[in-house]
């Protein structure tokens, strides 16, 4: 399932990521171009989504909700929720 809090990109924040790193982002595909622009500055917000991941790290595929099986009522990263992501 999609994630409505990032609206699917995997990053909170997006609006402050300058537009030629995010037009590489765009043409690559490659999300490592968004997290090595976060480490590199300080100045900002963006991170990745707090929902579909940790704020560091995604739960699965960025942008998706985290559907590891059985397990995720009780063990996964939304078992504090009956596991059910924030933004459902």
């Amino acid at each position: 399932m999609t994630c409505s809090r990032c609206e699917g990109s995997g990053f909170l924040n997006l609006d402050q990521v300058p537009d030629e790193i995010l037009k590489q982002y765009d043409e690559s595909g490659s999300f490592d171009i968004i997290l090595s622009w976060i480490a590199q500055n300080a100045d900002h917000d963006v991170q990745v989504c707090d929902c579909c991941g940790d704020g560091t790290d995604w739960y699965g595929l960025p942008g998706e909700h985290y559907s590891g099986g059985d397990d995720r009522r009780s063990n996964g990263p939304y078992a504090y929720n009956g596991g059910l992501p924030e933004c459902s």
